[in-house]
């Protein structure tokens, strides 16, 4: 019987698609002309009172929904709808890599088996996501399916935005006959085993990045072809991790590359506690950096994107994939999250992946406890003040206090050169080439820029860098050209610092610098030449036009393996940048901090140059306290992070508003002597809000949906700061507040 009326069901959605369509393309340019798409989330469920998340946009994952979690039997189509009817924008999400295509891997769609078509290891092994859900070697077979039965019926559907998330190859598959077929393809000779080589390595890493770039340039054209048939500006956007997390876990994806594609309008940068807590070293010691490393991962995709103006939605994720405890959740979240508000030129955010998870699953409630519990009530008030104050928080010309104009160079082939098996003369343990160049210095309170090899060609890439940090012992340039922008860069008086041995056998895979006519043995030789100096420059300090190279033959990882091993490193870096940078004394400090509009952030660095407290003074509400208390000081110590709202900073203070709170605010009226306003969030959840009015209030009084009074509720007024803290529970139906005085 229920399967009858469910089939009934999914007939009248489906005619009611057909009678609409119509009017569908109408509906979406109206929602991208008179709407605002700021802050999004994730979701394969329909809409429920549980996860109603009030963010802008409700991005529906999949077709067939997200194979990770239970299928609820409605379409897709009807999933999209139960989140309209509850005023969302909504997107279409799904995988490009993975994804519930069963019906194209047991040939539901072509008549052909295709799980063959999976990544698969060297000891034969296929990479699995999921039950029946292999990483997909993405074949023109494949992008042909992805068209017809994803693409076209999600903007058949009225969706204008499509996000094809994570492009990911393993550096350890590459051994299947679908690979095989491709390399022979791309490079017109037989297959050569990875393990075998470095050159081996590159070459099959280097044709990974191709084909997921080849996929996403089909699909996306693709989309944008067919919404032009339909009147629909489609846009296309991937969310993926950033180079950083990539190069750490070993996978291999277009990243920058794609920021160049006419086709591609954006990203999302999937930052969050999972791939932050990737351990690094740095003075001897390797472990978790959540803080650092989310900082420099955020900065990785603001650099990939702002040159291009593509735009980019930075996420975070309350939780994570894998099984930890509340308390954890919390510390990590908090780091994250602060790192992505000290990047002030971005005010587009995904607020949560996956809400069904973190609002009903269930998790430890101690790190040395087996008990399990939902969301405790003041983690879910205090994630609810923090995404709610995303639709607020302003962008800012305001920088992160340090000293500025650092930058380290970074490319796509950082990629390339990760080797699940070992190769003879290299070993780049955790990244440390990378990390050996970025953590002296974020250590040190320099908020360090990070510049793309691949946007070098963009005068907006070089705004900022006035000293670049780069090395070539855990990368290489893909083509020439790029040397040219550096060379140009340093003549008109930039300062390099290059930090490599040139020893490592990546540098002589077969490559432009050492085909054709040029005879290059490593590729700074080349860069050397262009810049006027000897191709095999000992260690020292040289002139180049107005400005001054350096070599330091040594490899960054050297840096950060032992204690103390980046003393002359920073020394010499420090003396290039008050000597020939001019750019004043290099600071030194164990903080970053960076007040937007009326948001206050501060991170406190434990490992760096004191064990002093960061204090903050003023009239101030802890946004990171469920509580929302008011303080007229909020000292930080090292390991932690500060989320504060400044009150004295109000511009309009005799104007009564919401100034944080767990929930998001509707219709609201302001008069002479009240203030309502009808506040939404989900259901099991607890509202506090802090409310700036001109007096303190005679009456509060609040109302359910059906006009009756919650009695529960709380209203508690602070002289100080001219505020009023409220507290009830929250219903996505919304609640009613009246204040007035």
């Amino acid at each position: 019987m229920k399967t009858n009326v469910k089939k009934v069901l999914t007939c009248c959605v489906l005619l009611s698609f057909i009678v609409s369509g119509c009017q569908s393309e109408q509906k979406t340019e109206e929602n991208q002309a008179g709407k605002r798409e700021k802050t999004a989330f994730q979701t394969g469920q329909p809409w429920k009172p549980t996860t109603d998340v009030r963010a802008d946009v409700a991005i529906v994952y999949g077709v067939g929904g997200n194979p990770s979690e239970k299928r609820d039997g409605m379409s897709f189509e009807q999933r999209v709808q139960s989140w309209r009817d509850k005023g969302y924008i909504t997107h279409f999400m799904t995988g490009i890599a993975w994804g519930s295509y069963q019906d194209y891997f047991t040939g539901d769609w072509d008549g052909e088996w295709h799980l063959d078509e999976g990544q698969v290891t060297m000891e034969g092994d296929t990479i699995w996501h999921g039950h029946m859900v292999p990483y997909i070697v993405p074949s023109m077979n494949f992008i042909e399916y992805m068209k017809e039965r994803h693409i076209k019926r999600v903007i058949d559907a009225g969706i204008d935005a499509i996000y094809l998330e994570e492009p990911e190859f393993w550096a350890r598959g590459g051994y299947s006959d679908a690979f095989k077929k491709e390399w022979k393809a791309y490079y017109g000779f037989d297959w050569r085993p990875q393990h075998e080589s470095a050159e081996n390595t590159y070459l099959s890493n280097k044709l990974k990045y191709h084909l997921y770039y080849r996929a996403l340039n089909e699909c996306f054209t693709y989309a944008k072809e067919y919404g032009k048939s339909k009147g629909m500006d489609v846009r296309c956007y991937v969310p993926t991790h950033s180079l950083v997390n990539y190069s750490q876990w070993q996978i291999v994806s277009p990243e920058a590359s794609l920021a160049s594609l006419p086709c591609v309008d954006g990203y999302i940068a999937q930052v969050w506690t999972g791939t932050s807590r990737e351990p690094n070293y740095f003075n001897g010691v390797v472990k978790e950096r959540v803080f650092e490393t989310a900082f420099l991962e955020y900065g990785c995709m603001e650099s990939m994107t702002a040159p291009t103006g593509r735009k980019v939605f930075f996420l975070t994720d309350p939780i994570e994939d894998r099984a930890r405890d509340w308390a954890d959740y919390k510390k990590n979240y908090q780091a994250t999250f602060t790192a992505k508000l000290l990047y002030p030129n971005n005010d587009n955010y995904e607020v949560m992946p996956w809400p069904d998870r973190i609002y009903e699953g269930l998790y430890r409630t101690s790190a040395n406890s087996d008990k399990k519990e939902r969301i405790p009530r003041f983690y879910s008030t205090q994630m609810q003040v923090m995404i709610n104050s995303l639709n607020n928080i302003p962008l800012s010309d305001n920088k992160v206090s340090g000293s500025t104009g650092i930058s380290v160079l970074m490319a796509n082939s950082l990629m390339f050169q990760r080797t699940p098996q070992p190769v003879a003369g290299y070993d780049d343990p955790q990244l440390s080439d990378f990390f050996g160049q970025a953590m002296p210095f974020l250590k040190r309170g320099v908020p360090v820029h990070l510049l793309h090899l691949e946007n070098v060609s963009y005068p907006e890439s070089w705004k900022n860098t006035k000293l670049l940090l780069m090395s070539y012992s855990n990368m290489k340039p893909l083509d020439k050209e790029a040397h040219r922008y550096i060379a140009d860069w340093v003549k008109k008086g930039g300062v390099l610092v290059y930090s490599t041995r040139d020893t490592d056998p990546f540098q002589q895979v077969q490559e432009w610098w050492n085909t054709g006519d040029n005879k290059y043995k490593t590729p700074s030789e080349h860069l050397f030449q262009e810049m006027g100096i000897a191709k095999d420059a000992r260690e020292g300090e040289y002139a180049c036009g107005k400005g001054t190279v350096y070599v330091i033959r040594k490899d960054p990882k050297e840096f950060v393996l032992t204690a103390n091993g980046d003393a002359r490193y920073v020394a010499t870096v420090k003396d290039l940048y008050e000597r020939k940078v001019k750019a004043g004394k290099l600071q030194f400090k164990n903080n970053f901090s960076l007040s937007r509009g009326n948001y206050d952030l501060v991170s406190v660095l434990d490992e760096s140059v004191s064990n002093d407290p960061y204090v903050v003074k003023g009239l101030l509400i802890d946004l990171f306290d469920p509580k929302l208390p008011v303080l007229t000081e909020k000292t930080v110590n090292p390991g932690e992070q500060a989320y504060l709202y400044n009150i004295g900073r109000v511009a309009n203070p005799e104007t009564p508003q919401i100034l944080a709170a767990a929930a998001r605010a509707y219709d609201e009226k302001v008069k002479k002597n009240s203030y309502s306003f009808v506040a939404k969030s989900p259901i099991n959840t607890t509202n506090v809000m802090r409310v700036l009015l001109p007096a303190e209030p005679k009456s509060a009084t609040f109302t359910d949906a059906k006009g009756k009074k919650i009695k529960e509720a709380t209203c508690e007024w602070d002289e100080a700061s001219k505020t009023c803290l409220l507290g009830f529970e929250n219903n996505p139906d919304g609640v009613t507040v009246s204040l007035k005085w």
